[in-house]
């Protein structure tokens, strides 16, 4: 199991350690709702160093960026971020991750964790444009630190105006005294806030420097429970859970990031699909009755007949009642449509709604 550079902090905080993605994670230190609450009303900071670094580079840097990503990165511009997925070259997704063009030649692209090495070997292998890559994963500690107060927070850290940088922007800029440090408005958990990203030999001195100015905002170190339940709430895809090797993203809701402008991996089929329709949906839901819903029950119509299964499930610590995403028989996905999840033998009645599921 390997271990991020902020694990000794971790463990002298009290957290509860678990194996995650092929690292040592905290899951939680105090408490996962308490946590949660603390991002949404506040602000929280999380390790992310277990994230995925790739770079790449050259005169055809964009191209290949172009042909293995689903979004037109040929939109972005120097110190903006764009959301996206690998497509697999069959109809499911290897990978959704965030694009960085940090100028016209040179692209950071941020993987999940789980993946690293797939991703790595996928970049490489449609690698038909000759861009240079680089895989700074082990080299690169990143911490975001979320909720309505954390730029505010932040900005007693760093004389570039954090403040009023807009969502899914970044810069490269002196912070803790530290320079060149990646700075990006972007996050997981729609509570607002940034992404910090730096060598792992500062990962002490900034995660210590976060603390000490979050202090009088109220931060807490947070774990990846809260993480899940915060994306959750949102109705963000979490890899793995609902979205995979066998589901679109015309399927998960994202064709929003499939842009058919361009040439890319898979452009025929998710045409097809955007232009006939798919089968299934994934929908965001509210239970209607006491329960809460878990990855992999499954879901029914009125008459018991199974119309999907859950992919994500918990009790929203904001809501105070069960939610979940789950895939549904496209006729189902309406919001407003009542379905039902088998939960201890029973059937409950749960709602479709429009995400995102918490309105906050």
């Amino acid at each position: 199991m390997k271990r991020t550079a902020l694990y000794e902090i971790h463990k002298k905080l009290g957290a509860k350690i678990v194996p995650f993605a092929g690292f040592e994670m905290p899951l939680k230190y105090t408490g996962d709702i308490e946590e949660h609450v603390n991002v949404r009303t506040k602000l929280g900071v999380f390790d992310v160093s277990h994230m995925g670094e790739f770079y790449i580079e050259g005169p055809n840097a964009l191209d290949l960026v172009q042909w293995i990503t689903s979004n037109d990165a040929s939109k972005l511009t120097d110190g903006k971020v764009q959301y996206s997925c690998f497509p697999n070259g069959k109809g499911g997704i290897v990978d959704d991750l965030l694009v960085y063009r940090l100028n016209a030649e040179k692209y950071l692209l941020v993987v999940n964790a789980a993946n690293i090495d797939k991703d790595w070997e996928w970049v490489n292998e449609n690698n038909k444009f000759g861009a240079k890559l680089r895989n700074a994963s082990d080299e690169i500690s990143q911490l975001a630190v979320q909720g309505p107060l954390a730029l505010k927070a932040m900005q007693k850290l760093t004389d570039y105006p954090i403040t009023e940088m807009k969502y899914y922007t970044f810069a490269n800029i002196e912070f803790a005294g530290l320079p060149n440090i990646l700075f990006s408005t972007t996050g997981y958990t729609g509570a607002g806030g940034c992404e910090i990203y730096f060598p792992n030999q500062y990962a002490e001195k900034i995660w210590n420097a976060i603390m000490e100015a979050g202090k009088e905002y109220g931060i807490k170190p947070t774990g990846l429970a809260a993480r899940d339940t915060l994306r959750l709430e949102m109705g963000y895809c979490l890899y793995g859970n609902d979205i995979d090797d066998t589901t679109s993203p015309i399927e998960a809701g994202l064709g929003w990031i499939v842009k058919f402008t361009k040439d890319f991996i898979d452009k025929e089929r998710l045409l097809k699909q955007k232009e006939e329709g798919v089968s299934k949906k994934l929908v965001g839901f509210e239970m209607v009755e006491r329960g809460i819903p878990r990855h992999n029950y499954e879901i029914f119509d009125e008459n018991n007949n199974k119309i999907g299964h859950v992919t994500s499930g918990t009790m929203s610590p904001m809501m105070k009642k069960g939610i979940g995403l789950g895939y549904v028989k496209t006729e189902f996905s309406k919001p407003g449509s009542y379905i039902y999840i088998g939960i201890r033998n029973k059937k409950l009645k749960a709602e479709v709604v429009k995400l995102p599921i918490y309105k906050g």
